[in-house]
């Protein structure tokens, strides 16, 4: 018989209590029975709550040299007060909002903040657009959509060329000029505006209704959209998310996080949680990418969170070191309450080392859990507030959130209705009107699932996207969803993600990333060894074909095996929009782009860099 596990850690989830109504015509209507409590409609006010109830409370620390410069609410208030001063004397407004060019900072913050206060608009803009893109053509693209009245930038050295572009008709702020640019106001100089008698009058207008952010979105095209974020929107979502987690207010909360703040997941999701909580957020400058993981597990060795937030390729990243090194396990899982991961579905392996990793350090299992929902929605509107024995379900609704489940071929579309959904897209009423359905729920694109269909409390399940399913030529569909997972999690640890293809062929076949850390392993080679060298590299080669033949003896039909692989010898692209920052891979646009390696991929006698697993 096998040994039962150890119990979880204990921690407040909110009962699970989920109404379901059948209609007749086959959608499906979900919500929960809790109510959402009061809201308020300002992010301003959540800030200065944060402030009243703990103003030596340290809220916002970003490394500094050898320690951190650290910022407590009471500090951060008059530095947000001084700038929001600053932004009213330049007029700006929704139609001439602050875009912001860098990273997560603790400058950054300050400055989303203060836009907050005055009821002006701030766009985080993906940093890769502006060092990692060739032609800036997203750069150039929202500054002609939105037209900003200032452009910040930590410093304008790295950004010189965006700054060129998106600074051409702006006030440019940054908290360095190391490119000596001329008309550049520093940000220091902001932060000792005297405030003035017009913020106040700005923070008591601001309603539910006025926008907080514009957040760009990237879909299966090349050009993002601005999705409208009011403060209504976000603020809504925070009482979703404590109304679900109430062990949240019990003890306060420690953030240590790199997940990019022009992302809604750590833009708006945890950002604003901080606030919420009157919580403390370290930010990390680490990220899951070759080099830059060690600076995460640096990090962690201070910093032991309370929750931790991270997509897939993040735990994938740290989960060798604190595999490695007990000490560090032990200091990271120390006060951890809860894991989070989001922006992909977590591989069955990442949960099962996870849980190990946790047994081992605390003796309980740390509960790890999800939620689903998209920049549209600011973002949660499922959460999964009980405890799970692995990766799956994504959730119940949230409170005040209307779920519809729409019949779309043999799957069913998750729309949702609510406070914490967006108006639309700003100046694309095309875009809007085509996201909505007639009685208003917006409609995302993503198919999902009951967990158990006689019992909607066990929760909803990710059913892949609807544009990237397709059938094979013997008229069988392929769930990309559900395979992508699964494969990916048959050849750990060499493979990072990976894109199906077949649509139209007599069998399925995939373009896979490979993780460097894992498949440098696998090799037996440095970390530092590049990826073309790995994807050709005789142990990797092997290792992806019997783990694909393994898993394929597993498989019950064409639906679900893998006939042939090739290895990427590259990253996915962000100018050809493959990937975003947090890691989510863009199917549609990776097979456009990867044309010529589909062809070779079905090729009739394929090469020898083409993996054939049946």
């Amino acid at each position: 018989m096998q040994n039962a596990k150890p119990p979880f850690r204990a921690v407040n989830f909110a009962p699970v209590s989920v109404d379901r109504v059948d209609n007749a015509d086959g959608s499906i209507l979900l919500r929960s029975r809790a109510k959402l409590p009061a809201f308020n409609p300002s992010l301003a006010a959540l800030f200065r709550r944060a402030v009243e109830k703990a103003p030596s409370q340290l809220y916002l620390a970003e490394r500094a040299g050898d320690g951190w410069r650290k910022v407590t609410y009471e500090a951060a208030r008059k530095i947000v007060d001084a700038i929001a001063s600053a932004l009213l004397e330049r007029g700006l407004s929704a139609e001439r909002p602050v875009v912001i060019l860098s990273g997560n900072a603790v400058d950054h913050g300050l400055l989303t903040l203060a836009c907050e206060h005055a009821g002006i608009p701030a766009a985080p803009i993906s940093v890769a657009y502006s060092l990692q893109s060739s032609d800036l053509a997203k750069i150039k693209y929202i500054t002609e959509l939105l037209n900003p009245g200032l452009v910040y930038a930590a410093d304008t050295g790295p950004f010189a060329r965006a700054l060129a572009i998106a600074g051409a008709n702006a006030e440019i702020v940054a908290s360095k000029n190391s490119a000596n640019l001329a008309n550049v106001t520093l940000f220091d100089q902001l932060a000792r505006t005297k405030p003035s008698a017009a913020l106040e009058k700005a923070v008591s207008s601001i309603t539910k209704d006025t926008i907080a952010k514009f957040l760009f979105t990237s879909g299966s095209t090349n050009l993002p959209k601005a999705v409208v974020s009011t403060h209504g929107m976000l603020t809504a979502n925070q009482e979703m998310i404590v109304g679900a987690w109430p062990y949240l207010e019990e003890s306060p909360l420690v953030l240590c996080d790199w997940l990019p703040w022009n992302h809604t997941f750590g833009g708006s999701f945890c950002f604003n949680l901080a606030q919420r909580l009157a919580g403390t957020m370290y930010i990390d400058g680490g990220k899951p990418a070759p080099g830059l993981a060690e600076i995460t597990v640096q990090n962690i060795t201070e910093v032991s969170p309370t929750t931790y937030f991270n997509v897939p390729a993040g735990y994938s990243a740290i989960l060798p070191h604190l595999e490695k090194d007990d000490a560090l396990a032990k200091k990271f899982f120390s006060r951890l309450q809860m894991i989070f991961y989001a922006g992909a579905s977590l591989p069955k392996d990442l949960w099962e080392r996870l849980e190990n990793l946790s047994i081992k350090a605390t003796g309980t299992r740390v509960p790890m859990t999800t939620a689903w929902g998209t920049t549209e929605t600011a973002p949660l509107s499922l959460m999964q507030h009980f405890f799970a024995d692995g990766p799956g379900a994504i959730g119940v609704p949230c409170l005040g959130v209307e779920t519809k489940l729409v019949p779309s071929g043999n799957k069913h579309e998750i729309r949702v209705r609510g406070p914490n959904v967006t108006r639309g897209y700003w100046k694309r009423d095309d875009q809007t009107k085509a996201a909505f359905d007639e009685e208003g729920f917006y409609k995302s694109g993503d198919a999902v699932r009951f967990a158990d269909p006689n019992d909607p409390d066990k929760g909803l399940i990710f059913d892949g996207r609807l544009a990237e399913d397709f059938k094979l030529t013997s008229g069988t569909w392929v769930q990309v969803g559900m395979l992508r997972v699964g494969a990916i999690a048959a050849c750990s640890p060499a493979i990072q993600d990976l894109v199906i293809c077949g649509e139209g062929r007599e069998h399925i076949g995939v373009l896979a990333w490979l993780n460097a850390a894992g498949a440098a392993k696998i090799a037996g080679v440095e970390p530092s060894t590049p990826l073309f060298e790995l994807s050709k590299h005789p142990k990797v080669l092997a290792h992806v074909t019997d783990a694909l033949k393994k898993w394929n003896s597993a498989q019950s039909g064409l639906s679900t095996r893998v006939a042939r692989a090739v290895l990427l010898p590259d990253a996915p692209s962000i100018d050809a929009n493959e990937i975003t920052d947090k890691g989510y891979i863009n199917q549609r646009a990776a097979l456009e782009r990867r044309a010529a390696e589909v062809e070779r991929l079905f090729a009739n006698g394929p090469g020898d860099a083409v993996i054939v697993a049946i």
